[in-house]
C-alpha cells in the first residue's frame, strides 16, 4: 500500500538550492571544477572564544539533559544586552526574547501560532523563498507586494494603502534585505508601523545581516510604539559565522512571544547546553569583532564587484550583507538562462534573481562565502 501525501505539499515545491545543488555535486562527480558562488553559509569560523565555550559546555552537568524551551537565562539575558548596545532596543530577558533553533525555524513557529487557513500574507517580491512555502503549508494565502531598484526596493505605499487588508494577517519584512541587500530605512519602518497598528497586521521582521558590511544596525524594534505590532528575528548564522549550530532570537512582546512559545514547546526538546554557552559568548564578543569580519568581507566584495562588471552586470554599489546584487546589461536572456551558461561554460555557480520572486528577474546574485583566490579564479575563468 502506497501512503499519500498531504495535500498540503502540492502547494510548495522543493527548494531551488536543493535540487541545484544536487546538479552542482553530480558536475563536480563528474570531474568538473565548479566553484560555488551561490550560497551564503559563512566559510570563516566563530571566534575562538565561542569554540572554547562550547567545548567547556561540553562537560557541565547539564550538558546532556532536556534544556528550557526558553532557553538558559544567561543565554536570553545576551540576547537582550546585545539588543540594547547595538539597536539601543530595550527587552526583558523573560518575556520579550525567546532563542530558536536558527530563525528559520521561527518563519514556520510564528506563521503556525498566528495563520489560520485562508488569512493572507504580504510577501516581498523579490524575497526569501521561505516566507512564501511556509505560508502555503499552513494553508494561508501569499500576497505578494513588489520591491523595485527604482523605489531602492522599499514597499510601494500607494500600493499598499490601496490593497483591502480585511484578511492580512500578517506581513514579512526583511532588512537589510536579502536578495538585493538594501539597508533599512527609518522612514519606511515609522510608516509601516503606523500602517499596520491602523488594520491590525503582525509585522515580523528578518534580521540576520545587520552587520555584514553595513555601518548602521538598524531593529524595527528601537522605533516608537513597534512592540505593539512588531516582532523581529534575528540570527547567529551570518553575523558570528555559526550557520551550522542553529542559534536564531525572536524578539517581541510578551504576548506574541508567549503564542509563538506554545508552538515551540510543542515541536522541540530545547537547544544543546553547549551551543547555548557558545551563543552567549559569541553575543558577548566585542564588536570589533564585526570590523574584522568586515575587513575580509570588503576585500571579497571588491574582487566579486570586478567579477560580476567581466560578466556584463552592474552590482549595486550601496547595498550591504554577504551578497552581491548585479542587474544584468543584456536582457536577451533569462536570468536562470545566464547563470545555466556560466555554469556550464565557465564552471561557476551564482544564483539567478528569479528564485526570489518575479521582481527578480534581471538580476544575478553573487554570495561572498567564497575565498579571495576562488573569486580570482572566476575572474581568470571569465577573462580566458
Amino acid at each position: 500500500m502506497k501512503t499519500t501525501t498531504a495535500t498540503r505539499l502540492e502547494s510548495v515545491k522543493e527548494y531551488y538550492f536543493s535540487k541545484k545543488l544536487r546538479e552542482v555535486a553530480g558536475l563536480i562527480q563528474a570531474g568538473k571544477p565548479v566553484l560555488n558562488m551561490g550560497i551564503g553559509s559563512p566559510d570563516l569560523p566563530p571566534h575562538p572564544s565561542v569554540v572554547e565555550a562550547l567545548q567547556a559546555g561540553l562537560s557541565h552537568p547539564k550538558a546532556h539533559m532536556y534544556q528550557s524551551y526558553q532557553g538558559l537565562p544567561a543565554l536570553r539575558e545576551a540576547m537582550a544586552g546585545f539588543y540594547q548596545r547595538n539597536y539601543n532596543v530595550s527587552l526583558n530577558p523573560s518575556s520579550d526574547i525567546l532563542p530558536l533553533m536558527g530563525s528559520k525555524e521561527g518563519i514556520m513557529h510564528i506563521s503556525l501560532a498566528f495563520l489560520n487557513r485562508g488569512d493572507e500574507v504580504l510577501i516581498p517580491n523579490p524575497g526569501y523563498p521561505t516566507y512564501s512555502s511556509v505560508t502555503q503549508l499552513v494553508e494561508a494565502t501569499p500576497v505578494f507586494y513588489a520591491l523595485s531598484g527604482d523605489n531602492d526596493w522599499q514597499p510601494d505605499f500607494a500600493a499598499l494603502e490601496a490593497m483591502d487588508t480585511s484578511k492580512i494577517k500578517l506581513m514579512w519584512l526583511n532588512y537589510p534585505h536579502m536578495p538585493t541587500g538594501a539597508m533599512a530605512q527609518t522612514a519606511t519602518f515609522t510608516r509601516l508601523i503606523k500602517w499596520a497598528k491602523d488594520n491590525e497586521i503582525l509585522l515580523v521582521n528578518d534580521n540576520p545581516y545587520s552587520f555584514i558590511l553595513n555601518d548602521y544596525p538598524q531593529s524595527v524594534l528601537s522605533l516608537p510604539d513597534a512592540k505593539e505590532v512588531c516582532m523581529e528575528l534575528n540570527s547567529l548564522s551570518k553575523s558570528f559565522n555559526m550557520a551550522g549550530w542553529r542559534v536564531g532570537i525572536l524578539a517581541g512582546n510578551q504576548d506574541n512571544i508567549q503564542a509563538v512559545l506554545k508552538v515551540k514547546s510543542n515541536m522541540d526538546s530545547g537547544m544543546f547546553y553547549g551551543i547555548q554557552q557558545g551563543a552567549i559568548a559569541a553575543l558577548n564578543t566585542s564588536n570589533s569583532w564585526f570590523d574584522e569580519l568586515n575587513e575580509v568581507y570588503q576585500r571579497r566584495r571588491s574582487l566579486v564587484e570586478e567579477l560580476a562588471r567581466l560578466m556584463h552586470s552592474t552590482p549595486d554599489p550601496d547595498s550591504v550583507g554577504m551578497f552581491v546584487w548585479a542587474k544584468l546589461n543584456d536582457n536577451s536572456l533569462s536570468a536562470e538562462e545566464f547563470i545555466d551558461n556560466i555554469l556550464y561554460q565557465k564552471d561557476i555557480f551564482i544564483t539567478p534573481g528569479t528564485i526570489f520572486g518575479s521582481q527578480g528577474e534581471g538580476y544575478i546574485r553573487f554570495s561572498l562565502c567564497v575565498t579571495e583566490e576562488q573569486i580570482q579564479t572566476a575572474i581568470n575563468r571569465i577573462k580566458a
